[in-house]
């Protein structure tokens, strides 16, 4: 076992403190539920939406050029087969994300006023 040294607030080391022998346990099971994408990108496709997008700023909204050149050198490690699990997972993720921001856009096609 490794030993490891964190700084964390006071409050929250409190209430590590009573767990302290299932910490690694604790540390386990964060890990096994954080998300394999940002929170950021999470967080911009929530705040766009609800800043109440008209149908044709839905149809053109897009990632942050840092986020879309991510998940483009992503594509290429996986086309040439060098992913790693956590990669595999990310991609899988901003997939289902892209999904779902292409529903979004063909449901507000229609709604385009031309």
């Amino acid at each position: 076992m490794i030993d490891l040294t964190i700084q964390v607030p006071e409050d929250l080391a409190d209430e590590l403190s009573s767990v302290e022998d299932r910490l690694p346990e604790i540390l386990a099971h964060g890990l096994g539920q954080l998300s394999p994408v940002p929170n950021k990108v999470y967080r911009e496709v929530l705040d766009f939406l609800v800043s109440k997008p008209s149908p044709g700023e839905v149809v053109k909204f897009a990632p942050p050029p840092e986020v879309q050149a991510h998940v483009s050198k992503l594509l290429e490690k996986n086309r040439e087969g060098m992913l790693t699990m956590a990669e595999e997972s990310e991609l899988d993720e901003y997939m289902r994300i892209n999904h779902l921001v292409t529903m979004l856009k063909a449901r507000a096609l229609p709604y385009l006023v031309e």
